[in-house]
Parts: structure tokens; sequence; C-alpha cells
């Protein structure tokens, strides 16, 4: 990993330019606060650092402050000093520096501190990919990866609040995959799970970048349009018609695939449900029309 040194001594900069080296870490040096706290606070810049106490442009103390106060992820700061009484290494803590360690340095305590805050990023990192997860699990639909049930009704009401704002249109699409019973059926569930993860990408290829898409329930997705009156509405759920009509491949044969829309638009949104609800309505006419078809 990278560590930055920064220390305006050219004796204490080649020992832990060597220490860090020697511990398999890439050293990034800097003579001055300045630099250090510009290195430390690009996006690519080290997750560690050392730094001297006194040094020109500012000072140990000041960078650390200033990168706590930076939001961002966790940098671990070594400070190093000449300052050995209480008070000093209690204002150093103070200003939340990781680890304090005091000149001439003990390079084996060097070593063993770089090694604890290494471990402490690692973990953070694991942490974090983690919660990254959990955080995906819990907005998705594990079967698609589109939005999951929970998740697109978020996105509604959040849309219907920016709609009320700016005056401006939204419209919802149901989408019912047509006979999804008798393909599940006939090809097996295996299958089935294949054929509801190409519907669900060939319509989410057929809208907008900002619009939304989440499954629904079953073989149900719904859309979320913003600033899309009935008209345009019924122009993109016709897209979304035609891309899952393109069919499906399984074992080996093209499978027709068919989908139903219904389409519900307003001007003046107020409440998700009476949306889905409209919508909902829209998607029974279609299907009692004849089914892969869009309704409004």
């Amino acid at each position: 990993m990278k560590i930055l040194i920064a220390d305006d001594d050219a004796v204490s900069r080649r020992v832990l330019e060597t220490t860090v080296t020697r511990l398999g870490h890439e050293p990034v040096v800097v003579t001055n606060g300045t630099d250090a706290l510009e290195v430390l606070l690009h996006t690519e810049g080290p997750r560690l650092a050392i730094l001297d106490w006194m040094m020109p442009g500012a000072d140990g103390l000041a960078v650390c402050r200033a990168v706590r106060a930076h939001q961002g992820p966790y940098l671990y700061i070594v400070l190093v000093t000449a300052r050995d009484r209480q008070e000093d290494i209690a204002a150093a803590l103070e200003a939340d520096v990781d680890e304090v360690l005091t000149k001439p340095l003990n390079v084996g305590e060097l070593q063993a501190r770089l090694r604890s805050g290494a471990r402490l990023l690692a973990l953070q990192e694991t942490l974090l990919q983690v919660q990254g997860t959990l955080r995906h699990l819990a907005t998705h639909d594990q079967l698609t990866g589109l939005w999951n049930r929970a998740m697109v009704r978020d996105r509604l009401t959040a849309e219907i609040s920016r709609a009320r704002r700016a005056g401006t249109p939204l419209a919802v699409v149901l989408a019912d995959l047509d006979h999804f019973k008798q393909l599940n059926d006939t090809y097996g569930h295996v299958a089935g799970d294949d054929i509801l993860r190409h519907a669900a990408r060939r319509m989410r290829s057929a809208l907008r970048a900002y619009d939304s898409i989440g499954r629904y329930g079953g073989e149900e997705f719904l859309m979320v349009l913003p600033d899309c009156d009935t008209d345009v509405a019924v122009s993109v759920a016709e897209r979304a018609r035609v891309a899952v009509a393109t069919g499906v491949q399984v074992a080996g044969a093209d499978v027709p695939l068919r989908v139903s829309l219904g389409v519900a638009a307003t001007r003046t949104p107020d409440d998700p449900d009476h949306l889905i609800a409209a919508a909902d309505q829209a998607l029974y006419r279609a299907k009692a029309a004849g089914r892969n078809r869009v309704s409004s």
C-alpha cells in the first residue's frame, strides 16, 4: 500500500522511507505539511501517513485536523515528534492522531505500528465491502438485479414529491409477462428464472437513464417514468413490449415471450397507491383485450 512520509529532516525521511520499503509498501515522500495535506486529500491518495509534528507549511497536528474534517475514507495517521511530555502526547491524541512515536525512532516499534495501521485499514475495507453487499441485497431483487418492490415504491414516492414541486407529469407502468406459468410449467423453474432475468434486462434497456424499474412481484414489473404524460409513457411502454417480444432461447430452443403493460399518468400526483392501482386497471384491460399490448 502507499504510505505518505511527511518530514522536513533528511535523515528522518531516509529512515522512514527505508522502513516503509522494507515492509513492502510504497513510500510517497513530501517535505512540508502543505504538500502532505494535498496528497492525503487526493481521491487516490495514501490511506496511511507518517507525519512529523514540526514542519514547514502546516504542522502534523494541523494536517491531521484538516484530514479528519474532510469527508472521505479513514486515514491512519502516525505522528513522529521529539516532544515527549505528557501534555504534548495528549495534544496529539486530541487532534485524533492514531499513534504517537517519539524521536529518535525505534524502528521495531515503527514497524509494529505500521502493521497495526495496515491491518486496521484492511479490516475497514472488508467491512465497507460487506456493507455495500448488504445494501445491495436490501434494495435489489436477487433474481433479476432490478430494484426490489420496496425500493421501486420508494423511487415512486420520491418522484411524486419531485413532480409536485416541479409541476411536471409522472407516469407508472405495470408490466406482466403473458402466460408465464405455462412457460414455467413447460420448461421448468430454472428456465423460468432465466426468462425473468432476460425480460428484466430487455425492459431495462428500453427505458431512459433516469427511469426506474423494479420487480413488483412474481412476473410483474413496475416502471416509474418521470416527466412523462400518457402519450410519452405509452411510447416507452411500447418500446419495452417490443424489446421483450424478441423472445428468448431456452434449452437451445427459441421461446416466444410476450408482455402486457398498463400505463397510468398524471399531472397532479398524490399517492403512489392511486397511480399503481390505475396502472393495474390498465394492465387488466390489456390482458382482457388479448394480451401482448399496451393499454392506458
